[in-house]
């Protein structure tokens, strides 16, 4: 299970795939609204003129010294909706980046967000 406590000392971790491919830098760690778990991250992708942030989920992740490896193919999450690196999310955009992911969305009873930045 992964500590909330620890998510602070994450950024600037490599993220790797389960094949141990690395995908990107981590950027930021977005926890589950309604739980307040770690729940996704941001990883900072591309060229350096081209960077941009790719969300990716923490279910199945482990972290080990120096790296988060993710439960998803590093494909699929180089094609997941992005943004820019000074960018939001903006809360009508979360659905589809759990629909990338085959994961369900579940938005507050009052349309809150299911994601928040840690």
């Amino acid at each position: 299970m992964i500590r909330s406590a620890d998510i602070r000392e994450w950024r600037a971790h490599d993220v790797i795939d389960s094949s141990g491919h690395k995908i990107g830098t981590l950027e930021a760690v977005y926890v589950n609204t309604s739980t307040d778990e770690p729940a996704m991250v941001t990883v900072q992708v591309g060229l350096p003129t081209r960077r941009h942030l790719v969300f990716v989920p923490l279910n199945g992740a482990v972290v080990g010294p120096g790296y988060v490896r993710v439960d998803h193919d590093r494909a699929l999450v180089k094609k997941c909706p992005a943004i820019g690196t000074d960018d939001v999310l903006p809360a009508e955009d979360e659905a589809a980046v759990f629909a990338h992911y085959g994961l369900p969305y579940h938005p507050g009873a009052n349309g809150e967000r299911q994601l928040a930045r840690r």
